[in-house]
């Protein structure tokens, strides 16, 4: 199974939100670039950043800081936040970036969706983000009305390589993810899927070793916090 360690960027710093509240945020003294480098010399090969401030404005705002991240390190980065066009994917994907995640844009605008995964084969990861059981947009602030399943089952078949979902009510909260409703997610979705949200210990990254079509899983505040070790998480990747 694959493990994500998380960056979060906001105003070029790393930082951590309780439940996607951007009032509700922890600042990091380690820069961006630096906790990439910190992963990488413990021996993760993947990365999942999110540029906060593109998922409020729309825009690739923390291109250069990503873009750095592209250079320096051999890693496979996934990136999401506030991707709203064609565009900002070429710009990611040009950048070096490994799968470009759609999330409220595509729930917002299926076709955009299809186009994008058209386009820009096996570099397109679905972002879902769900809140008792309605998905979320919009940097979480709104709900769509949309039932997660409903609208996945709905997409299923227009080539989105992986999917991420991310349970809002455990973000950030340590509390354990959500295993019942990735599980539900799991077995509709035609892609393998990364659970977010809410990861607190190991036993939660061997709980999800467990489940069927699941590919991996994103840690973050649980890293930053310092409840989970690096050189602990690291045996938990595959061999």
């Amino acid at each position: 199974m694959k493990i994500f360690p998380a960056i979060d960027i906001k105003d070029k710093k790393c930082v951590r939100l309780i439940k996607g509240d951007f009032n509700n945020k922890t600042e990091y003294e380690i820069s961006p670039v630096d906790q990439a480098g910190k992963y990488k010399d413990h021996g993760f090969k993947n990365l999942h950043i999110v540029d906060l401030d593109g998922a409020l404005t729309g825009e690739t705002v923390n291109l250069d800081i990503i873009k750095e991240i592209v250079h320096k390190f051999d890693l496979k980065i996934e990136v999401g936040g506030g991707v709203r066009s064609i565009d900002s994917i070429e710009k990611y994907i040009n950048a070096g970036v490994e799968k470009v995640i759609l999330g409220s844009a595509a729930i917002k605008n299926k076709n955009f969706l299809k186009e994008a995964c058209q386009k820009f084969p096996n570099k397109i990861a679905l972002g879902l983000d769900a809140k008792d059981g309605y998905l979320s947009v919009s940097g979480w602030k709104e709900n769509s009305n949309q039932l997660t399943l409903d609208f996945l089952k709905e997409v299923n078949d227009y080539g989105a390589s992986r999917l991420i979902y991310t349970d809002i009510n455990r973000d950030g909260t340590k509390e354990s993810p959500n295993f019942e409703e990735t599980t539900n997610v799991a077995n509709v979705s035609n892609c393998p899927v990364i659970i977010s949200g809410g990861v607190s210990s190991i036993d939660d990254i061997k709980k999800a070793k467990g489940l069927k079509n699941i590919e991996g899983i994103i840690v973050g505040k649980a890293i930053y916090d310092g409840d989970i070790k690096l050189e602990e998480l690291v045996k938990e990747l595959d061999a």
